[in-house]
C-alpha cells in the first residue's frame, strides 16, 4: 500500500500470505498505519513506532509495531542509483550547488553525502523543516530545482522554482512535480538542466538575430534599394536562420 522505497523492499522480499488490512493511512514523516481485525499496525520510523532501548544501527531501519507486541526492526542496505556519483559530479562541475534534504537518520545521510562528495546535507528533516530550508534558499536569491519521490517531498516539490520526480515516486510527488522522468538513471535531471539553459541562450540569440536583421534591412527597404522579391527572400532567410539555430537543441547529449 506504499510506494516508499523501504516499503517496496519489504514487499518484494515477502512471499507469505497477504493479510487484508483496513483503514490504511500514510503519515508524513512517520510511516504507514492500518488495522487488522481491530488491531492497529504501524510501519515507520523509530521515533514513531520503534524501541528506544535497541541500539541505533548505521544502516537504514524501519520499525513494525503491532499493538500488544514488542516492535520489530528491519534493516536495509541503501544503494545509490547507478549513475548518481557521475551525475552529481557533473552538476557540481557545471557550478550547481547540490544539497541533500532527507528524513533519514544522520549517520545514513552522512555516509551517503560522503560517497557523493556533497558537503551540504540535512538529516532527520520533517516536511515543514524541508520547506523552511527551501524558503531560506529562495530568500537568499537562489533558484531551486527540487528532486524528490516521497510524501515528505511533496510540499517542497510544489514550492520550488522547478521540481522533478522519478516515475517510481508516489502519486502526490508526481502531481506536485513539474517534470516526471522515467528509468533508474539520474541523468535526465542534468539533461533537463542543460536543455533549459541552452533553450534560454537560443531564445536570446534568436531575439538578437531578429533585431539585427530589422535594424539593417528596414532602412535599406525604406530607401528603396530592395525589391519585393528580395525582401521576401531575405525575410524567409532570417526565419530559416532562427529555426536552424533552434535546432541546436537536437544535438544536446544526455
Amino acid at each position: 500500500s506504499s510506494r516508499h522505497p523501504l516499503s517496496r523492499a519489504i514487499s518484494q522480499s515477502y512471499n507469505g500470505e497477504i493479510l487484508p488490512l483496513t483503514d490504511i493511512q500514510e503519515h508524513a514523516g512517520q510511516g504507514l498505519s492500518g488495522k487488522y481485525q481491530g488491531t492497529t499496525i504501524r510501519l515507520g520510523s523509530r521515533n514513531w513506532c520503534g524501541d528506544d532501548q535497541v541500539p541505533v544501527s548505521d544502516d537504514l531501519e524501519l520499525w513494525l509495531a503491532i499493538d500488544g507486541k514488542k516492535p520489530v526492526p528491519f534493516y536495509f542496505a541503501d544503494t545509490l542509483r547507478p549513475d548518481a556519483a557521475r551525475v552529481v559530479s557533473a552538476m557540481q562541475a557545471a557550478g550547481l550547488n547540490i544539497i541533500i534534504l532527507s528524513g533519514d537518520r544522520a549517520q545514513v545521510v552522512t555516509n551517503m553525502a560522503k560517497e557523493l562528495n556533497i558537503t551540504t546535507y540535512y538529516a532527520e528533516q520533517t516536511p515543514p523543516m524541508k520547506f523552511a530550508i527551501l524558503d531560506d534558499l529562495k530568500l537568499k536569491g537562489h533558484r531551486v530545482l527540487m528532486v524528490g519521490d516521497g510524501l515528505n517531498d511533496a510540499p517542497v516539490l510544489a514550492g520550488a522554482n522547478v521540481s522533478m520526480a522519478p516515475g517510481t515516486a508516489i502519486d502526490m510527488a508526481q502531481n506536485a512535480a513539474d517534470i516526471v522522468f522515467m528509468g533508474d538513471s539520474l541523468a535526465p535531471v542534468f539533461t533537463a538542466i542543460k536543455t533549459a539553459t541552452l533553450s534560454q541562450k537560443l531564445v536570446k540569440q534568436n531575439f538578437i538575430i531578429s533585431v539585427v536583421y530589422n535594424v539593417i534591412a528596414i532602412p535599406i527597404a525604406v530607401c528603396g534599394y530592395v525589391t519585393p522579391m528580395i525582401a521576401a527572400i531575405a525575410m524567409s532567410g532570417s526565419s530559416l536562420i532562427v529555426i536552424a539555430n533552434s535546432f541546436r537543441l537536437r544535438i544536446l547529449k544526455g
